[in-house]
Order: C-alpha cells, then structure tokens, then sequence
C-alpha cells in the first residue's frame, strides 16, 4: 500500500463524459498516482463519430475494471481515499450517468465525500498536474470538440468567461471537415497529420473576428467556406489537394485561436496563457501560440498530450480543489449535459 503523509489528500476521479472511461489516483492535486483510460475511439470511429448509445453501453462494460486497476497501480484501496469525484457535464447525459452513478455508489459504500466536477474545470486543471508551480491568476484557453472557451481564471474554482463559440467548437469543425475530406474520426489528429504535407496558404479561407474587441469565437462560416470549396471542385471536375485544403483550414482554426488568445491577455493585462483540451494537442495551434506568446513576452503552458484530451486525473485534480473549497455534493447530485464552466452543483 502507498505511504500516506497525514496532510496528503488522495483523490478517485472518475471520467465518463464521452467515449473514454477513465479513473485516476491524484494525490494533492498534483500528483499522479494512476491514470488509467479506456479509449473506445476504434469502436466510433466506424461511424464517423462517436454514438451516444453505444458509448453508455461500453462505459457499463468497461468502468468497474478501469477503476480496480486505477487503484491497484496507486496502491491505494477505498479506505485510504479521501473523497471520490466524478464528472457530472457536460457531456453526454447517457454516458455521464454511467461514472455519476458508478462514483457516487462508491462514495456511499465507503463513506466517503462525493464531489460532482465540472468537465471543462477538469481539462483547466490537467495543466496544474502538468506544471506543478502554475497558480492562478491567468488566461486559460480551453479548445475541444464541444467547447472554445477564453477564461480569466481568477483562483482555483473561480472563473470569468471572456468569450466563448456562438456555434461550432473547434474540435467539432476538424471533426466535420475531417468527415468531408474522408479521413475519418477523430478529426483533429488527422487534420493535423495532413496538413504537415500541405500549404497552409494554398486556399485563404475567411476568419471570422466578429465585432470589434470580441473574444466569442465563430467556426460555422469556415467550415461552410470549406464545404462549399469542396463541392466547387467536385461540381467543376478540379482536383482536390486534400492536404492544402486540410492545411489552409488548420491555419485558419489557428490563426483565431492565437490572436483571441493574445487579445484576451492584453484586454485582461496578464502575461500567462494556459492552454487545454483536445486541440490543445494541434502541432500548429503549440507551434504558432509558442511563436506569438514569444514575441510579445508571454508565458504559455500546455499540458502533455495524454492530458489534452479526456482522462481522468484531471477530474480528480479539479475534485481536490473543490473538496479544499468544501464543495461536496450530496448523492442526488444528477447529470447535467449543458453545464456551463464555474457552475457548482447545489443540493
């Protein structure tokens, strides 16, 4: 079993928001014990996407184990944890009621505190386990296949939304145009990997900055720019460069994403911008970030890759700061599919 220090808080997080099971051991908010995921992207991928159903139907096959090995590789047992959380939105409501009601059994049988968190907090605080100094305050961009965030992250557990997508997330718009271009789900890392073989300005898609000094975000006019450039050249017998088109589009997704970034922390007179979620993961999204945050004297963070996209460990890294703040939720505590970031769960 794990030597326990008296002032050491072990957290079970437990993750089941979309198509990944996972559960994780983090001690102190920081420190990974185990991170254990289950990935069900081979299963989805088949259908172009993930579905809701199917993914609730493997979350029940798959969630029991995934949490005995969580805890047997920390060398922890029920008994040595000191609360269990779990997402509870947003998400899928099907698959969310799998690790809600999974966590919140586990939390009753062990007499243990439940902690309902925030999936968007979690991705927020992948980057405390990732860069053990990092403390608020500061910017956090959080990009995802169903969320593009701006936040002013003012203390652990308290947000103010800067901007936010009017439509489609930008995880979502690589995941459609992935879907037209015939590569496949999931879209962001196939994107990526094609643009490399391309020309980011072969095709000047638009960028769309909205009004004035917004920082809300809108990717539906883009991808309607790339569908329509598509069908033109399937109409017209032209040959599609499929990685200049996958490039150009990537550059646009990019080019937003860095100068909203850079916008928000001048507006906000920060110096550090923390990034996260899926995209987070982009190679031209660190590369061009890196460059930009460089230029103008800005410190940038990002998490590993096996922290960009869903897991675990930063569920329970964000149920450790709420179970500090005494957010403790009660065994009601139900699924909310729409839950929007800073939203505390209330009895």
């Amino acid at each position: 079993m794990i030597k326990k220090k008296e002032k050491d808080i072990l957290i079970l997080g437990i993750e089941t928001s979309c198509d990944e099971t996972a559960a994780s051991v983090v001690r102190n908010g920081r420190d990974v014990l185990s991170n254990v995921v289950l990935s069900q992207i081979d299963i989805h991928k088949r259908y172009g996407g993930v579905v809701p159903e199917v993914a609730s139907r493997k979350h029940v096959e798959a969630i029991s184990q995934v949490i005995e090995e969580a805890l047997r590789v920390s060398k922890t047992s029920l008994d040595d944890l000191d609360a269990i959380g779990s997402t509870y939105g947003p998400g899928l409501v099907g698959a969310l009621l799998i690790g809600l009601s999974t966590a919140k059994g586990l939390a009753y049988g062990a007499g243990k505190p439940f902690v309902a968190v925030n999936h968007i907090e979690g991705h927020i605080c992948a980057n405390f386990i990732e860069h053990k100094s990092l403390k608020p305050p500061f910017v956090g961009l959080v990009v995802s296949g169903g969320h593009t965030h701006l936040v002013e992250v003012l203390d652990y557990g308290a947000y103010e939304i800067l901007g936010k997508t009017r439509d489609d997330a930008a995880g979502e718009a690589f995941d459609k145009i992935s879907r037209a271009l015939g590569f496949g789900y999931p879209g962001g890392p196939l994107i990526d990997s094609e643009a490399r073989r391309g020309n980011p300005d072969a095709i000047d898609f638009p960028r769309a900055y909205l009004e004035k000094g917004s920082l809300d975000f809108s990717f539906s006019g883009l991808k309607s720019a790339v569908l329509n450039y598509l069908n033109d050249c399937k109409m017209k017998g032209t040959e599609i460069n499929k990685a200049d088109v996958a490039a150009s589009f990537q550059e646009a997704v990019v080019e937003i994403l860095v100068e909203k970034s850079m916008m928000a922390l001048k507006k906000q007179n920060s110096n550090k911008l923390v990034v996260s979620g899926g995209v987070a993961a982009n190679s031209r999204l660190r590369e061009l970030l890196k460059e930009k945050s460089e230029n103008l004297g800005f410190e940038y963070y990002f998490p590993s890759m096996p922290l960009c996209t869903d897991n675990a460990a930063m569920v329970a890294s964000a149920a450790y700061y709420d179970f500090k703040s005494g957010n403790i939720a009660d065994l009601y505590a139900n699924a909310v599919p729409n839950l929007v970031l800073g939203s505390r769960y209330k009895g």
